[in-house]
């Protein structure tokens, strides 16, 4: 299909286009044109696709591993709004931004959407053929404005939406930095002291003969361990990691490690409003794009990424179809089912009292009383999408001053446990030679 380079005016903004199209002929070429809004002022034949230009194109695509980065994502979000606003067509908008990207699963999927549009298909349809990058929240939401004829509304609510989810996610992010530092230096130094610091102390002891306290005695035991089994300190972590993701495969204890995350001391709190705030915000934007109400209960129970809020949402979308509002089964489906999965995490955690505190915490509801009047103020005036939006405004707000509060909390704490692991080891090692000084004089 030969490609024609084309000149032209933009009939509403009286702007001068330069643009290539590919059409079968020439009539077909300027007929396309003039369907875009301009009015053709030049056209020739650029060049015709050959093989070797296939082969060019298709070379523009690297090999790419994993999804493309929700930070990219939101980039290109925005700009394809800011492009949408200012007129340009999808196609050219499309293939400027990426031009625009680094090599990578992005810019692969927006090459293969370009492909899919120029073959016929929808800009929701080539989309939804490129799962790596565009998710099914992102598809429908693209599929709601094409049919309502306001891509750039919605893909600037997208964008807006995106960039929320990104600040707070980097909040909370940020907030876990200097806790993880503080903790990894804490136990790097810690454990240089056991392999190089105490085993002098030791040999000293042994030479001298000496009997030593309890507490130096422990300190030695434990330096022995780590200079045996050094290998474990990284690896437990690792290896925790490993049995939970095998666990999880099973769907009951999935639901169980969900449960136990979302009633945690401390950061069960955090995780619970991080997950109604997003979620929330989810529903909110998809109702106000014009997504039926079944269709964004279920994108945004995938989206929710914990069990338990994966089963309410399921639960509400049957009531709905039998007829109910949304606010009475979120209130009666919100109190979490007895699962021993959590409760075995529970006594993992904190053995011996763990079932007990499982027990007193289960019934505990995981979407609040504020969230449902609100949910039934907007069903009642019509204005639910708002009202969401309210709803999200106030989690986004308490999980960044709970943040803020948790990293003000875990200062003091960390400070206390490297002193207080610094000072028994300091006292246990001079507890002897103190005893060896008094015994010499």
């Amino acid at each position: 299909m030969p490609t024609y380079q084309f000149e032209a005016i933009d009939a509403t903004t009286g702007k001068e286009i330069r643009d290539v199209i590919d059409a079968p002929t020439e009539a077909e070429a300027q007929t396309t044109i003039r369907q875009m809004g301009y009015m053709v002022t030049k056209l020739k034949v650029a060049k015709a696709k050959t093989a070797g230009a296939a082969a060019k194109k298709k070379n523009g695509r690297t090999f790419a591993l994993g999804k493309a980065k929700t930070k990219d994502i939101t980039l290109f979000t925005r700009q394809l709004s800011i492009l949408q606003d200012a007129g340009l067509p999808i196609m050219r908008s499309l293939k400027v931004l990426a031009e625009m990207q680094k090599p990578g699963a992005l810019k692969n999927a927006l090459l293969d959407v370009t492909d899919e549009i120029e073959g016929g298909s929808t800009l929701s349809e080539a989309m939804s053929k490129s799962p790596k990058a565009f998710d099914r929240l992102y598809c429908n939401m693209i599929r709601a404005g094409e049919t309502a004829g306001a891509l750039e509304v919605i893909l600037r609510r997208l964008s807006e939406f995106m960039e929320r989810a990104q600040s707070l996610k980097r909040k909370v992010k940020g907030a876990m930095v200097y806790p993880i530092v503080v903790v990894s230096v804490a136990v790097g130094i810690l454990t240089f002291i056991m392999l190089k610091i105490v085993p002098q102390f030791k040999k000293m002891f042994d030479d001298f003969g000496t009997e030593l306290p309890a507490m130096t005695q422990f300190l030695i035991d434990v330096s022995n361990w780590v200079a045996a089994y050094w290998w474990t300190i990284p690896a437990i972590p690792f290896a925790f990691r490993l049995f939970l993701q095998i666990l999880c495969k099973v769907p009951y204890f999935r639901m169980g490690w969900d449960l136990f995350s979302l009633k945690v001391v401390v950061f069960g709190q955090l995780v619970e409003k991080n997950i109604m705030s997003r979620s929330a915000r989810t529903l909110g934007t998809l109702l106000a794009s014009g997504v039926p109400i079944l269709e964004a209960l279920n994108i945004t129970k995938e989206t929710s990424g914990n069990m338990m809020f994966e089963r309410l949402f399921a639960k509400v979308s049957e009531s709905i179809r039998d007829g109910e509002a949304i606010a009475k089964p979120l209130k009666e489906y919100s109190v979490p089912p007895l699962n021993l999965g959590a409760a075995f995490f529970w006594t993992l955690i904190v053995p011996g009292a763990g079932a007990l505190l499982y027990l007193m915490k289960y019934k505990q509801p995981v979407v609040d009383d504020l969230v449902i009047n609100m949910v039934d103020v907007g069903e009642e005036s019509g204005e639910l999408d708002t009202m969401l939006y309210k709803v999200a405004d106030v989690y986004d707000e308490e999980v960044a001053v709970l943040t803020e509060s948790l990293t003000s909390l875990m200062e003091p704490l960390l400070i206390v446990f490297l002193g207080g692991a610094v000072g028994f080891i300091v006292i246990a090692l001079f507890m002897p030679l103190i005893k060896l000084i008094q015994t010499l004089t």
